[in-house]
């Protein structure tokens, strides 16, 4: 009987795979574009942190991105935004609240990594009469790169486990598929297997951060 019962298991397991797969294709495609996106625009809010005259407008919209909840975005983003604006189609608006809540936790980390740059090495640029294209550029990136990577891995971690977050759009993402895989065969196998699958997505980035770290001389 456990036999026969098992051999049931996996047949069903491997009924439900496909499924899941597609899922996670869509996972990972929000994961991917929203750090191609977030990352680069994290680094340029951090930056303009410093220039006084856009400072006050800066620290506003970090402080509202990371003061409410990512899924009241995607709400307010797709539902709201609307009645008073442009409709975006599911897809575009769930990479737009994601892009530009996890570009205010970016800027923060990379102003403190901007901070943590000694400002002796500042003055040594001026004094090599360098410009602020080539300070950023030779002088602070280099540093902050080292400073804010464990950092930067630990949201990108969290970014995996948020994107489970786009089902409130209708996206038929990982999490999506499982849930409607346990509702239809009341089986609590298809969101197990969903989140074994996102423990190996996470699993996998843990390694790959842990030798980008180990190349920046993080661990000896």
């Amino acid at each position: 009987m456990n036999i026969l019962q098992n051999g049931e298991n996996m047949s069903y397991i491997t009924e439900i795979l496909p499924q899941l797969l597609d899922g996670l294709k869509l996972t990972v495609l929000v994961f991917i574009l929203t750090l191609i996106l977030s990352i680069p625009l994290g680094m340029v809010l951090a930056f303009l942190l410093r220039i006084p005259i856009v400072k006050w407008f800066v620290n506003l919209y970090v402080w509202i991105m990371r003061g409410t909840p990512l899924l009241v975005q995607l709400i307010i983003i797709f539902y709201a935004l609307p009645m008073v604006g442009p409709t975006l189609p599911r897809f575009p608006a769930a990479l737009l609240a994601f892009t530009l809540n996890y570009a205010a936790y970016f800027a923060e980390i990379f102003r403190g990594g901007i901070k943590a740059v000694p400002n002796g090495q500042l003055e040594a640029a001026k004094v090599l009469k360098l410009s602020k294209w080539q300070t950023i550029r030779y002088i602070q990136m280099p540093q902050v790169v080292k400073i804010v990577l464990p950092s930067v891995f630990n949201e990108i971690i969290t970014l995996v486990k948020d994107s489970s977050l786009i089902y409130v759009v209708g996206l038929g993402d990982l999490l999506r598929a499982g849930k409607i895989a346990m509702s239809r065969d009341v089986s609590l196998v298809p969101i197990m297997m969903a989140a074994l699958i996102y423990l190996i997505f996470i699993g996998i980035l843990t390694i790959l951060s842990k030798k980008i770290e180990q190349r920046f001389d993080y661990y000896k």
